[in-house]
């Protein structure tokens, strides 16, 4: 069964409400912080060079060398999952009319496209 006219547009309506509730969830900022890979790659062989440190310390009878070797696998740990600011928010960026105009999303150009298809037929 068709919808009526108000029917479709009060559905048009609300999709495209519901478009633009999920563009602001999906873009909402973070802080501006992000995870470095630099940083969990170095964190994770910190934290295996303490791991050998660790055990290298059981092995041994001293206890130094496995509470060191355990200092560096919390301080890999820590190194990994650390947020790093992202570089896109410390660059300044130029104010001119068109970077205050946001980028249409594919889904909003897909839907523009499909509506003229539509009214042109």
């Amino acid at each position: 069964m068709p919808l009526s006219e108000q029917e479709q547009r009060l559905l048009d309506e609300m999709e495209r409400h519901l478009m633009h509730s999920d563009a602001d969830v999906v873009h909402a900022p973070r802080d501006g912080r992000t995870f470095s890979y630099r940083n969990i790659v170095y964190g994770t062989v910190l934290v295996l060079v303490g791991l050998g440190g660790l055990i290298a310390g059981v092995a041994v009878p001293l206890a130094v060398i496995g509470v060191i070797g355990f200092v560096i696998m919390l301080g890999g740990v820590v190194l990994a999952v650390t947020p790093t600011r992202s570089a896109a928010k410390s660059i300044p960026q130029p104010h001119t009319a068109d970077a205050a105009k946001p980028a249409a999303s594919f889904m909003d150009r897909m839907n523009n496209r499909w509506d003229r298809r539509q009214d042109n037929h």
